[in-house]
């Protein structure tokens, strides 16, 4: 029997985090296995002060770029089965902390993916307006230029990422809050849920009265507030929810 919340016929939230990009083979951070699980040291390369002071820190930050293995990862089942959604003519939004890109790639409608903590793929001086994409930065850094400044102003460039200790696109912040606040479901896929304010979209879509449904292999803060809750791989997990609701 169909339950309530898959019959739901209007707007379909979606917050996703790193695990939904594991099965692309790209590391989660807070897991069993997470980056930051296994080097603790390495959530440094994603902390704004400790980046702007030290300057073996950005070169390693640059090494890190330029291995990440979202250059090449490709959408896995779960990207997919939120592309068939869209496609399904659902009213989809996606909230995504990933910065690889993966649901663009897939085929989501880049307008329709909120990048709550923006992308790897391009560059950005912290001292003036200057940007130039990762694959021009990084020929750089292969021709020998291990920490490469700004060309304009001398100033020190980083990805187009939001770091710890960064403000947020508040315009970002602004188009993600009024995606929980206008959905009917909300799936929150693949993230630990304790980084805010991403997380924080969960509690603001279940005071407008939509159904929680979390897809997660641990267990979340905010697991109380879900109408129900997935244990199972997201591979799995999500394919199947999306064919319940087309189905439903």
């Amino acid at each position: 029997m169909t339950t309530p919340w898959r019959a739901r016929p209007g707007r379909i939230g979606v917050l996703t985090g790193a695990g939904i990009s594991t099965d692309s083979g790209i590391p989660d951070f807070r897991g069993p296995s997470g980056v930051w699980t296994k080097n603790p040291i390495a959530e440094l390369l994603s902390t704004y002060d400790a980046y702007l002071s030290d300057l073996e820190l950005r070169v390693r930050s640059w090494e890190a770029r330029r291995d990440n293995p979202a250059w090449q990862a490709r959408p896995n089942a779960a990207h997919h089965a939120l592309v068939e959604l869209e496609r399904a003519g659902r009213a989809v939004t996606i909230i995504t902390q990933n910065i690889d890109r993966l649901h663009q790639r897939a085929g989501s409608a880049p307008d329709r993916v909120v990048e709550i903590h923006g992308n790897m793929f391009e560059v950005v001086c912290v001292g003036c307006a200057y940007e130039d994409s990762m694959e021009n930065t990084l020929a750089r850094v292969a021709a020998g230029e291990p920490d490469p400044p700004c060309p304009r102003c001398g100033g020190i460039l980083k990805a187009a990422t939001v770091m710890f200790g960064q403000q947020l696109d508040q315009r970002t912040v602004t188009k993600a809050v009024l995606t929980a606040q206008t959905s009917d479901i909300f799936l929150a896929v693949g993230s630990s849920l304790q980084v805010e304010p991403a997380a924080s979209m969960c509690s603001l879509a279940v005071e407008a009265g939509a159904a929680l449904i979390i897809v997660n292999a641990e267990r979340t803060p905010y697991d109380h507030l879900a109408t129900e809750i997935f244990r199972e791989p997201i591979g799995t997990a999500l394919p199947r929810l999306v064919n319940e609701i087309l189905g439903a």
